[in-house]
């Protein structure tokens, strides 16, 4: 972050100073204290169950100097109304200052915005010093929290930009403008609160229409919902994909025995080899994704590239792990949705092994869909994997689709004791479901 004394984000956010007015903060914001880095900003919010404010004593141990809040604290605290909108507004100057030196590159979709966001982040940083968002925080709290990391020297800005109901991407790109906005798909993720996929369809065209002037936007060749958002902008345009007409183009894609894609990416004047150190065929979506957006900053396709073939992705993101039992794990526990799963699956099969199991959880977030959704992955799963161990009584549909390959368990303790009795040497196994399963708990016992 660079750096600000209490009175200036006082300033800056509408608020007071209560305690020391002279103590500056030098390091980034944190949402939890326990996070916090010496010279750091602790922003606490007074929760319906717990109050963040408490903690600010937990948030000085491990190197806060402040807080910003709505009432005084152990620490010196900037107090202000609304701490929601006084961490937006912080971070909507701290960027501004920035901004002739920086280049701003927004990415949403229903699905890969993390990995393709974890591989813009590993191209950009080749060029130039450049924040990418952490992990997923990708909402109205984490994209100022993501700003705020940046630097005096930092040229390159990634954030991950998410949606659950209309008008957020909206509140984000009020915050800053991005030079650059990748829409990667559109899928079923959150249509339990959209309602329909086109409503998400208009979600997602805000990154579009909150480009900065003259921003360009990079769309999905072969999503026809991506590619009508062309029409939200006056600006440049990039597709990306593996249709013919896709401006950075995939082609010739393979995988090896890992399921990691090596393939080509074409522009109407270069062409580049791509071998990726990732598993799973809907990487090289992503990667062209990456690509595209890299070429807007000003990279080139060559360069992106290479970069591409070190990158890596957040964890429990297809993270693959050898068991101690001769057992390969395949983790993508973090989230899922119907065309995760079903990239997630086609990713099990396509790495050689003895058995193939899919242990999945409920998919969160569908709305009426729902049943109908969890059974025919289940159908799909049954297809892909020799067992599929459904987890919990939110999963039964999914047991249901897969028929006679279905293992249903009660809970998260029962998979990994069903797990350490039936896994042997030469098997691979796949871990996967929306966040609230917590089917990282299950992975990180067997790892």
């Amino acid at each position: 972050m660079i750096p600000l004394d209490l009175d200036k984000i006082a300033a800056i956010v509408g608020g007071t100073v209560e305690g020391d007015r002279a103590v500056t903060v030098t390091a980034p914001a944190v949402l939890d204290g326990r996070q916090a880095e010496p010279g750091g900003l602790f922003v606490a919010f007074a929760g319906e169950h717990v109050d963040g404010h408490d903690y600010a004593a937990q948030a000085a141990r491990t190197g806060a100097v402040a807080v910003l809040g709505t009432r005084p604290t152990s620490l010196p605290t900037v107090v202000t109304r609304d701490t929601k909108a006084a961490l937006q507004a912080l971070a909507a100057h701290v960027v501004a200052r920035l901004r002739a030196k920086l280049t701003v590159v927004g990415v949403t979709g229903s699905q890969g915005k993390t990995s393709t966001k974890d591989l813009l982040a590993a191209v950009l940083a080749t060029a130039a010093p450049t924040i990418a968002t952490v992990g997923n925080l990708n909402n109205e709290l984490g994209v100022p929290v993501s700003i705020l990391r940046v630097e005096p020297d930092t040229r390159f800005l990634a954030l991950e930009m998410g949606a659950r109901r209309m008008g957020d991407i909206a509140e984000l790109t009020s915050m800053v403008a991005p030079d650059v906005a990748v829409v990667l798909n559109v899928g079923q993720a959150h249509l339990g609160e959209f309602g329909s996929r086109a409503a998400i369809a208009k979600g997602k065209g805000e990154l579009v229409q909150g480009l900065a002037p003259c921003g360009t936007a990079i769309l999905n060749a072969d999503d026809p919902r991506v590619v009508a958002m062309r029409s939200l902008t006056d600006g440049p345009v990039l597709t990306f994909g593996r249709a013919e007409h896709a401006d950075v183009r995939v082609l010739d894609l393979t995988l090896d025995r890992l399921g990691r894609p090596s393939f080509t990416l074409r522009t109407v004047d270069a062409v580049a080899p791509v071998a990726l150190p990732l598993v799973g065929a809907h990487q090289a979506l992503n990667a062209s994704a990456a690509a595209a957006a890299a070429l807007a900053a000003g990279i080139p396709l060559d360069a992106a590239a290479a970069a591409l073939a070190t990158a890596s992705l957040s964890k429990w993101r297809m993270e693959v792990r050898d068991l101690a039992n001769g057992a390969r794990l395949l983790n993508d526990s973090y989230n899922a949705s119907p065309d995760a799963n079903r990239a997630a699956l086609d990713t099990l099969a396509a790495i050689e092994s003895e058995r193939r199991i899919a242990v999945l959880g409920e998919m969160l977030e569908l709305g009426d869909d729902s049943e109908t959704e969890h059974h025919a992955i289940g159908k799909y799963a049954a297809s892909r994997a020799d067992v599929v161990v459904t987890v919990g009584e939110a999963a039964r549909a999914l047991a249901a689709g897969a028929g006679e390959r279905a293992v249903a368990v009660p809970d998260n303790d029962a998979a990994i004791d069903w797990l350490r009795g039936h896994l042997t040497a030469g098997d691979v196994l796949l871990v996967k479901a929306s966040r609230g399963a917590r089917l990282d708990e299950v992975a990180a016992a067997l790892a």
